[in-house]
């Protein structure tokens, strides 16, 4: 494989770290750039004595001048209690921050790649969840500074390859999980491992039927990379989400299986608003475009998920 000189934006959060990490180990070179408001020096500190590996503090709403040929574009809070602590400021990382990233891939002539979400598909009516649906989005709710701003970032994306013939891709993930991730950020998965760490009773909203399809941080990587490598031609989107679906009570009951030790209950909180139904990808293009589908079993990335979270508390 040819080594590469890319940029990993996002690169000290939760999946920018692992991708920092893997793309370190095929011996490519790495400028991870992140504003830490979500993410963690911590979660690289250690590759900073790596000599191909370099970190900027920078917040990609500024313009950043840099050599590269591959830009991977993560940076943006990803979880509701963060993209809603500052929703102005979510916006303009996914418009003005994507802008940048674009004219950068555009003077350097990279590759880039949109980290999008499964949340431009907003509560779906259709199940599961192509690529050609154009989703369901309230534009003026709560959640509309994350899920509009990905949104556009794909029309600039795709606008940016019309106009300039600049080589994109984009990618949709759907709930992903695993090591690194903040144990206060509000997601699903984060919740309720650290609340029965903690013997606290852990907090279902809604009445736990409604669906969501959660894929280790590792298999998402490697849909990443082979989504950046593809040939120029197929730009995407394309959905990365593990296809298995299970209802939100029963990734409770499984955590709970994990830890036998845990006193913590199920207790239920009305729906937030705008919070999707039924959440499930359909991964037919990854598979036949990439030949990529995830490998790793709920249980089995659960068990090294709360190995983590029990390390991190202590």
């Amino acid at each position: 494989m040819k080594r590469h000189k890319i940029l990993v934006t996002g690169g000290a959060g939760f999946i920018g770290s692992h991708l920092c990490r893997r793309l370190l180990s095929e011996g490519h070179d790495v400028l991870c750039v992140d504003s830490l408001f979500t993410g963690s020096k911590d979660n690289v500190l250690d590759l900073l004595d790596d000599k191909r590996f370099e970190f900027i503090r920078h917040d990609i709403c500024s313009p950043l001048v840099l050599e590269v040929d591959r830009i991977y574009n993560l940076a943006c809070p990803a979880s509701p209690v963060h993209y809603q602590f500052n929703p102005v400021h979510t916006t303009k990382t996914s418009v003005n921050g994507t802008i940048n990233m674009l004219g950068l891939a555009r003077r350097t002539k990279a590759r880039i790649l949109q980290a999008s979400t499964s949340e431009v598909y907003g509560d779906p009516e259709v199940h599961p969840q192509p690529e050609g649906y154009w989703g369901r989005v309230n534009t003026i709710g709560p959640r509309a500074c994350y899920d509009e701003g990905k949104r556009c970032a794909e029309t600039l994306f795709f606008d940016y390859h019309r106009q300039h013939k600049l080589d994109i891709k984009v990618a949709r993930i759907f709930n992903t999980y695993g090591p690194n991730m903040h144990p206060n950020d509000g997601r699903v998965v984060s919740n309720f491992i650290v609340q029965a760490l903690q013997d606290k009773d852990i907090t279902i909203y809604g009445d736990g039927s409604q669906t969501r399809s959660f894929q280790y941080v590792d298999d998402l990587v490697g849909g990443l990379l082979a989504l950046m490598e593809s040939p120029a031609g197929f730009t995407g989107p394309v959905n990365m989400g593990n296809p298995d679906e299970f209802t939100i009570r029963q990734l409770a009951e499984k955590v709970l299986q994990l830890l036998p030790e845990s006193k913590s209950k199920l207790i239920y909180r009305p729906l937030p608003q705008d919070d999707p139904k039924q959440r499930q990808p359909d991964i037919s293009l990854a598979r036949e475009k990439l030949g990529w589908e995830p490998k790793i079993k709920l249980d089995d990335g659960l068990r090294r998920t709360v190995e983590y979270f029990r390390r991190t508390l202590k």
